[in-house]
């Protein structure tokens, strides 16, 4: 699979989740966990899709932080929350279709963090990529306003 393939899937995780947010964590090229935003389903405000996948890989691992290299794709940019917790669990490469400053206007939630600026604050090093497959990523915030 390709980097597109695999924000494919976090697309579909989102619509499952009749959200605009979907996650993807991968390893070696392979999806090793998935999944939406359930926030309001669970009533849980830390249910992010980033946060529900890496919680799911983690306790599946049994550890916190594991030692494996992985890749998280998302359909958006990781709130302060996600990425301090891609961070946490040693997921420092990612990848997003649209970033803060795509959405913003249609969520007066957010926080203006970016990712990259909590990246930044920790040790070591890491990969953000933006962009893939963008429109189609937007498109969700207009299927599934908030």
């Amino acid at each position: 699979m390709n980097p597109e393939a695999f924000m494919q899937l976090a697309i579909e995780e989102a619509r499952k989740s009749k959200t605009p947010f979907g996650a993807v964590i991968v390893k070696d090229k392979q999806v090793v966990e998935r999944s939406g935003n359930t926030v309001h389903t669970d009533n849980d405000p830390t249910c992010h899709a980033e946060v529900n996948a890496i919680r799911r890989l983690t306790q599946r691992l049994g550890e916190a932080a594991p030692d494996e290299k992985y890749t998280l794709y998302s359909t958006c940019e990781p709130c302060a929350m996600c990425a301090a917790t891609c961070f946490w669990a040693s997921i420092s490469d990612i990848v997003y279709g649209v970033g803060v400053d795509d959405f913003a206007d249609s969520n007066p939630n957010m926080i203006a963090i970016r990712c990259e600026d909590v990246f930044k604050q920790s040790p070591g090093s890491y990969s953000i990529k933006t962009g893939l497959l963008r429109d189609e990523c937007r498109q969700l915030h207009e299927e599934f306003p908030l």
